[in-house]
């Protein structure tokens, strides 16, 4: 099947041919839908803390940043920021030259409240000798919108979100990337006041990042009172899947074999060779000014002490195993821990002998956990929180996508559909066991959780396989905590208009 150079190919990445086989029979069965048992919800598997709660997880949180911990801020950023300025791609090239839709018309009534807006009115003067409202006065939107986006100008169609400047200040605008600097600092400085911050990027802008490191990262360690660590890594090769045709064979293009990127759940990888005690993770374009920080790091040191709190818990049941030191009251508490705080539901517990009992408790406990913040459903497409059948039988909390879900059936649509709560990609991760050893995370993924879809390559269809989402099937086998978060601490930017929401002024 495959040629000399195909197997060079796959060499230079680090994939082997039975990978490739595997991913293409892939494409031939596809991928079992997941069997949901029902929503989380504030009964039911969604830890709903009230004020006095929060403030004793916050309490353990602060005090856990005094010991000897490493704590790391884990931050995917290698997306590019295109589908942001989708509406303003097409407005290049519609067949009108002045703003038609209501899309359209808000960006350049409101394009002042940009914090890109001083540079971008540079580029009009660099290039055209008019400042912005000379252009839009002559009706010239489109070299506007071409200065902004174009290689020629700020190449912001091109650029990944976190170079891009998202918020205004008396002292300059700042980056999304320079938020999550000032966030990191605010609540996962160590009691040295080290915070270590690190970025997925793409390689073609990994020297851009680092630019704006070099250039930035002083000025908010001095702001902070802090002293950054900041890593970068990239998607590996390795984790590149091969696409299909329609046929299911390899696709080739120009007689090549076409590898796409798998996905985010490929970061996994990247997860997996961090050494910390506990991970923060978080989308890039989640990020706010400073004057509504506050309730995002309450909320992410909260998350933290749950953790923590969990983690406590969790060591001093398999320390007791371990030793064999436990009576039939001991394995009943800690199967009681399982089903009401970890939402673990195994119906044949009950049938187990003693020896085979421990042996899947140590199996439950000897496991990362994250902890999730979830935010109420307010019609925001995306995945969210749900109890969902394991491939051993067991019943646990799973963050699942409608890509999952077998919207042809009409119960398990129904039962996605009503989902009380979204999941805004918050997490923190504790990846190390009870003698603080770290687990191999590439352990803990499922790998049929995966999906197909459909895409395209100089006009000839493809298929293409997605890896286990990274908090998705990549987490799957993992202990999982759902925490209520306030709406307030979910601020995506998913289209550059969603930058003249309050939250972003």
């Amino acid at each position: 099947m495959f040629t000399s150079s195909d197997k060079d190919l796959l060499k230079s990445k680090g994939i082997s041919e039975l990978q490739v086989e595997e991913q293409l029979n892939r494409f031939k069965t596809g991928f079992p839908f997941l069997k949901i048992s029902a929503p989380a919800t504030k009964e039911r598997g969604v830890l709903c803390l009230t004020e006095s709660e929060a403030d004793r997880y916050l309490h353990v949180w602060d005090n856990y940043l005094q010991q000897d911990r490493k704590i790391v801020k884990f931050v995917p950023a290698s997306g590019a920021a295109s589908r942001m300025f989708k509406n303003l791609f097409e407005f290049l090239d519609a067949p009108y030259t002045e703003p038609t839709t209501d899309f359209e018309k808000k960006f350049f009534d409101s394009i002042s409240r940009f914090a890109f807006y001083n540079d971008l009115n540079q580029v009009c003067l660099n290039k055209q000798g008019k400042d912005i409202p000379a252009l839009i006065a002559e009706g010239a939107y489109k070299t506007i919108v071409s200065n902004l986006l174009q290689k020629e100008g700020l190449n912001y169609g091109s650029l990944p979100k976190g170079l891009l400047k998202f918020h205004s200040y008396p002292s300059g605008a700042r980056t999304a990337m320079e938020e999550h600097l000032v966030e990191g600092a605010l609540y996962a400085a160590n009691r040295s006041g080290h915070v270590n911050i690190h970025f997925t990027v793409s390689g073609e802008h990994k020297e851009l990042f680092s630019q704006l490191v070099a250039e930035k990262q002083p000025v908010y360690a001095k702001l902070q009172g802090v002293t950054f660590n900041i890593g970068f890594s990239e998607q590996k090769s390795s984790t590149d899947t091969i696409a299909a045709d329609m046929n299911n064979e390899p696709f080739r293009d120009n007689g090549k074999l076409l590898f796409r990127p798998g996905g985010h759940g490929a970061l996994i990888e990247n997860l997996n060779d961090i050494d910390a005690d506990i991970i923060f993770v978080k989308n890039i374009d989640n990020v706010v000014p400073d004057h509504f920080k506050d309730e995002t790091i309450r909320y992410k040191k909260v998350l933290g002490g749950v953790l923590v709190t969990l983690q406590q818990q969790i060591s001093a049941y398999v320390n007791r195993l371990e030793t064999g030191d436990y009576t039939m009251d001991y394995l009943r508490e800690i199967i009681t821990f399982l089903q009401q705080r970890l939402f673990i539901k195994n119906p044949d517990t009950k049938h187990l002998e003693d020896s085979d009992l421990v042996l899947y408790l140590l199996n439950k406990l000897r496991r990362p956990i994250r902890v999730c913040g979830m935010v109420r459903n307010e019609g925001e497409p995306g995945g969210g929180p749900f109890l969902a059948y394991n491939p051993d039988g067991t019943i646990s909390l799973q963050i699942l996508e409608s890509s999952q879900i077998n919207m042809d059936d009409p119960e398990a649509k129904a039962a996605f559909e009503s989902s009380a709560f979204f999941n805004p990609v918050d997490l923190v991760c504790g990846v190390k066991n009870h003698k603080r050893e770290k687990f191999d995370l590439t352990k803990f993924v499922d790998p049929n959780t995966g999906f197909i879809s459909f895409k395209s390559k100089n006009g000839k269809e493809l298929k293409a396989l997605e890896l286990p989402g990274l908090w998705n099937g990549a987490m799957s086998d993992w202990n999982t905590v759902f925490v209520e978060v306030p709406a307030a601490t979910f601020n995506p930017v998913k289209t550059v208009n969603d930058l003249l929401r309050k939250q972003h002024q």
